[in-house]
């Protein structure tokens, strides 16, 4: 067995998300490494699903775990805060709640990490023919090929996400995630850019979860939607760390924007009922995101 004598708290953000069978599997990864001690605190943001919040008071049941209900949303940075100052001890792992163990080995891997700063372990998608159809699968398939740990860290700021990474308690607790992002979208793209103007080292390495749940297609591009207006309100921040930013700034630049605008308001709900709809197509979402970043600066 692999032996330990770190001390590590495991923090999940959840909202409507019923992650029982997460905990499930990571405290029966904790158990096998002797001399962990570990926690496990799931820190519920406001869910208005009753049925998904008596599901999930079942994590009280498991050894050395805690269902942290709250009962007003903070947001996705605040509610990631909030459990790196509940959390007792100096080692913290972010996994989100609609991930999934992909590997036995996912927490002693990490541990060998214990000493440093900030590890990111990345995510991984299995090919599954039953989400043919499902819009987010389709997009998280296609870059999935540069997931992995080298292509990661050739530019290990941009490319970090809180889904699965591995952080001191201490560097968290000096550089919070920036609570002003309320809704969906690039609240991490931020806490990298602060991380590397503090000098934080982030480590890339290849210790994935996996993603176990896809939500509808309306869903995903409502949230894709959600996301393009944090970008735009924070651009100015975010400039150097958003591909869709450059593309957006190179063609306002050959005055290009206004005939994206253009281009969202004759074609823009012929597109969106197309990703929406059963056979999504992956060129029109990219130029969805294009033209609908251009019309919000109408």
């Amino acid at each position: 067995m692999p032996q330990s004598n770190h001390y590590l708290s495991i923090l999940i953000p959840t909202y409507n998300d019923m992650c029982v069978h997460l905990v499930a599997s990571l405290v029966e990864q904790a158990s096998q490494i002797d001399g962990l001690s570990y926690e496990i605190l799931v820190a519920d943001d406001g869910s208005t699903s009753k049925e998904t919040i008596v599901a999930n008071q079942d994590i009280n049941t498991y050894p050395h775990c805690k269902y942290l209900l709250r009962e007003q949303n903070i947001g996705r940075s605040a509610i990631r805060n909030y459990l790196a100052r509940q959390a007792q001890y100096d080692l913290l792992l972010f996994i989100d709640s609609h991930m999934s163990m992909v590997n036995d080995d996912f927490l002693s891997h990490y541990l060998t990490y214990h000493d440093r700063q900030l590890t990111y372990g990345g995510y991984t998608i299995k090919k599954d023919p039953n989400h043919q159809g499902n819009l987010r699968y389709a997009y998280e398939l296609s870059c999935i090929a540069a997931q992995d740990a080298e292509h990661r860290g050739r530019s290990p700021y941009s490319n970090f996400h809180t889904s699965n990474f591995m952080i001191q308690r201490e560097v968290m607790l000096a550089y919070p995630l920036d609570e002003r992002f309320k809704h969906y979208g690039y609240e991490d793209v931020l806490f990298g850019k602060r991380l590397q103007a503090a000098g934080v080292t982030i480590t890339h390495i290849d210790n994935p979860v996996g993603f176990a749940r896809f939500e509808s297609n309306r869903r995903f591009v409502e949230k894709t939607e959600e996301g393009l207006r944090t970008l735009f309100e924070f651009q100015n921040e975010l400039k150097g760390y958003s591909r869709l930013l450059a593309i957006s700034e190179r063609l306002r630049r050959y005055h290009l924007t206004r005939l994206l605008q253009i281009i969202h308001s004759c074609l823009g709900r012929p597109i969106r009922n197309n990703l929406v709809g059963n056979h999504p197509s992956l060129f029109l979402f990219k130029v969805y995101k294009l033209i609908y970043f251009a019309s919000l600066k109408e």
